[in-house]
This record gives structure tokens, C-alpha cells and sequence, in this order.
């Protein structure tokens, strides 16, 4: 009994966590430099109007009359920029370092604490879009409509359920399914896909053979979900675009800086055909690992503990001090060594990088992961702060189809705008410093 009075009195406090603003009044966002996400140049002394859930207009003091019934948001001195879109989390983790216990001890828990938390982190950190990556099915649907019908808390979520994959860990049998041949690839698909998740996940697809891989994307055609590859090794690039997949998670464990020259004419293929690639690499999870070996005092800002019990907050953090002894990340020092130059390569043959932070895997905390990642792909990419920004905003939800709806600051899109303190184009690690966050014109932040 103790036991299920802890639990419902923990879903009853993330129900509550960071109640919004209720988004059926006029607001005005007014002051600070607009990045609309469009790649454009940026608009000083910006007003953005907002009515319900819309922007109804966006220009600059003086030439826009505010309402005055709205209420007046300043973001002087701030940059306002479209919320940021993450392309690839793991909800149902948190940075713990081992894998096998967390399933065990929490994986029960996904739906009801573990997923909203992770949520909730991401949105106060101005994430309020996400890809959620290999779930488990109902929890994953569930926790999708829950922020849908503003039940909890949340980034609007584009999720999965479990991934497919020829040899999965048999601790890992509800979010990874074992695929045995072309039969049963094609009826799992088609079961995931027909529970409403809004894509599949193949994860490793040089596993798989031809005729697996076949009849995963028939699945997918004949339901009307887009399926995307999991990348573990370079082969795996050739052989996912060879098949039709819509576009690739993750850079993969090889170490060469050079891509197989059959990637590369993959990539370089599909742009041609005016289809470019987009890539979502999870490049700053290395790096994030690296720095906290040298500095762990980042694992001490509160902000990661967001909509977290003490318990399951206590546990992740006795996980980080163990850092130097885990072996989550495979040969990280020649990987990060080669970063650089695998994303370089992956752009001259016509990739479109978008971000995607990894999330919540191991020292990969949800409140810091995707500005990391923007970070990252200006650092070791060699995209100009706007470009990032655009991969984190337009970019990402043209991936997902969404453009019409989001990732800009646009008249009659939704009003998903956050701001930051101090100057992003100039610093982007400004990112971090969110003072604003409003998803669907209801303010969290």
C-alpha cells in the first residue's frame, strides 16, 4: 500500500509540474532579437502577437499595434527563436549508466514517471518537439496523447515504439523486437504500425536481410508511416537509403574518418534527386562524456532533476560518479577523434544534419543534451550557429512534415517560441539559458 500511495502521489505531482498558462488569451512577445528559424537574418526589437494557441502576426516595436487586453512578455536583451525540435531521445532513460539495472529497476515505471519526467526536462530546456526512439509501444502512445490533450506536461512527441532488430539484448524485448525473417518482419511492422505510432525504427538494417528489409517498408507504405535506420556501422548507410528508408539516427560506432564510398554515392544520390538526407547523429554525447570525466561539476545543476523523485534522482546521480569506470560508449576516444571529419564528409555528399542530442542515454541529461548537440554540430560540423539553429527549428520539423505547422516564427503557426538570455547567433551556447518556453501558446517558462 505504501508503496501505491508513493506512486499516485508522484503521478499526481508531475500532473501538476509546470502547469501552464492557459493558452486561450492574447499575449504579446515584445523586445528581443527575433531568429525565426527560417535562416533569415535576425529582426531587432521584435513584437510577436499570440492569440490561443497561434501567431496571428510578428514585425517589430512601432509597427505593430499590441492589444491591450494582451499580456505584455519582454524579451529584451533576450534572443526569441521557434522552440527547438530534438530528433532523437530516448524518453524512457535518464543518463543512468547502467543499462541492464535501469530496465529492470524502472523500465516498469516508463509510462507513468520516467517518460513524463523526461518530458518535462526537455520541455523547460525549450525542447517542444521531440522523436522519441525505441519505447515500448503503449507507453509510448499513451505519454504522445497525454501531452496532446495537455494532461502532462511535454514537447509534442513523434514517436516509434519499439525498434526492429535481428539480435536485441533479452533484457530489451519491449523496446527492441527480434526480427526472425521476412514474415515476421513484416507482421511486426505492420502490428507497430497499425497502434499509431508516427514511424518505425529498424535498428542495424545491414543486419537484415533484403527480404526482411522488403517487407518492413511495404508495412510501412501500406499503413502510411515513413521508417527510419538506426545506424550502428558505416555499412549500414548504403544498405537503409538502398531500401527506402526515410532518413538516418545516429553516426554509428566505426572509427574511420573517411565514409564507405557506397555512403557517400547513397547520399549524394538522394540529394541529387533534390531528397537530401536528414541525419539526425547524436554527435554530442561523446563529447558531453569526455568533458565530464575532465569536469563533473555540470552533473550538479538541480535543473536535470526536474519532475524526478528524490529516489530515482539520488540513483541516476550514484550512477554518474561512476563515470570513468563505465563502458556504454564503444572506443570513445578514437570515436571522438573522428567526429569531425565523418560529419564533414557526411555533408559534402549532401546530408542534411538536424538535430538530434541522444538524449537520456548514459551522462546525456535531458535538460542540457540538446543545446550540447547544436553546440556540437557548429563546433565538429562546421554549421554557422544560424544553420544550427535552423537544423533545430524548420529543418527538423520539414523532416517530420511539419513545416506548416511549426518550426518557425510565422503567422498562424503554432506559437512554440522560446528566449534565451544574451546573444545565440553570436554564442550559441546561450541556448542553455532558457527564460522563456511556450508550447501551443501556453507558457511553461
Amino acid at each position: 500500500m505504501r508503496c501505491a500511495a508513493w506512486l499516485a502521489a508522484l503521478v499526481a505531482a508531475l500532473a501538476g509540474a509546470a502547469a501552464p498558462a492557459a493558452a486561450d488569451e492574447l499575449r504579446a512577445l515584445v523586445g528581443g532579437m527575433l531568429v525565426d528559424g527560417t535562416g533569415g537574418p535576425p529582426l531587432a526589437d521584435s513584437v510577436i502577437l499570440i492569440d490561443g494557441e497561434r501567431i496571428t502576426a510578428v514585425g517589430q516595436i512601432g509597427t505593430i499595434s499590441i492589444p491591450a487586453t494582451a499580456e505584455v512578455i519582454s524579451t529584451e536583451g533576450m534572443t526569441v527563436l521557434p522552440g527547438l525540435w530534438d530528433l532523437q531521445v530516448h524518453l524512457t532513460r535518464l543518463g543512468h549508466t547502467d543499462g541492464a539495472r535501469w530496465d529492470e529497476t524502472y523500465l516498469p515505471l516508463a509510462e507513468r514517471v520516467v517518460m513524463p519526467a523526461a518530458a518535462l526536462q526537455l520541455l523547460l530546456s525549450g525542447v517542444t518537439s521531440v522523436r522519441d526512439v525505441a519505447s515500448p509501444l503503449e507507453a509510448a502512445v499513451s505519454v504522445r496523447e497525454r501531452v496532446r490533450a495537455v494532461r502532462i506536461p511535454g514537447p509534442t512527441l513523434y514517436v516509434s515504439g519499439p525498434a526492429l532488430a535481428k539480435d536485441p539484448p533479452p533484457g530489451a524485448r519491449d523496446y527492441r523486437l527480434a526480427v526472425g525473417n521476412a514474415a515476421d518482419a513484416r507482421q511486426k511492422a505492420e502490428r507497430i504500425a497499425r497502434a499509431g505510432v508516427d514511424y518505425l525504427l529498424v535498428a542495424g538494417p545491414a543486419e537484415f536481410s533484403e527480404a526482411e528489409l522488403a517487407a518492413i517498408a511495404t508495412a510501412a507504405r501500406e499503413v502510411g508511416v515513413p521508417w527510419y535506420a538506426e545506424v550502428h556501422h558505416d555499412a549500414d548507410i548504403a544498405v537503409a537509403l538502398g531500401a527506402g528508408a526515410s532518413g538516418l539516427l545516429g553516426l554509428g560506432t566505426d572509427v574511420s574518418e573517411a565514409l564507405p564510398p557506397a555512403a557517400l554515392s547513397a547520399l549524394s544520390q538522394s540529394a541529387a534527386r533534390d531528397k537530401p538526407v536528414g541525419w539526425s547523429v547524436g554527435a554530442s554525447a561523446l563529447t558531453n562524456y569526455d568533458w565530464l570525466l575532465k569536469n563533473a561539476e555540470p552533473l550538479d545543476d538541480p535543473r536535470w532533476r526536474d519532475g524526478l523523485p528524490p529516489i530515482i534522482a539520488d540513483d541516476v546521480r550514484g550512477s554518474l560518479r561512476r563515470l570513468p569506470s563505465i563502458t556504454a560508449y564503444e572506443t570513445p576516444t578514437l570515436r571522438r577523434a573522428a567526429l569531425g571529419a565523418r560529419l564533414h564528409a557526411a555533408r559534402a555528399a549532401g546530408a542534411r544534419l538536424l538535430v538530434g542530442s541522444d538524449a537520456g542515454l548514459p551522462a546525456q541529461l535531458g535538460s542540457r543534451a540538446t543545446w550540447q548537440e547544436i553546440e556540437e554540430l557548429v563546433l565538429e560540423g562546421g554549421l554557422t550557429s544560424l544553420e544550427a539553429i535552423h537544423a533545430a527549428t524548420l529543418g527538423a520539423a520539414t523532416e517530420l512534415h511539419a513545416e506548416h505547422e511549426n518550426g518557425s516564427v510565422s503567422p498562424g503557426k503554432y506559437a512554440d517560441i522560446i528566449a534565451v538570455r544574451g546573444d545565440a547567433l553570436r554564442h550559441v551556447e546561450r541556448l542553455q539559458d532558457v527564460e522563456v518556453v511556450l508550447r501551443h501558446g501556453r507558457r511553461y517558462r
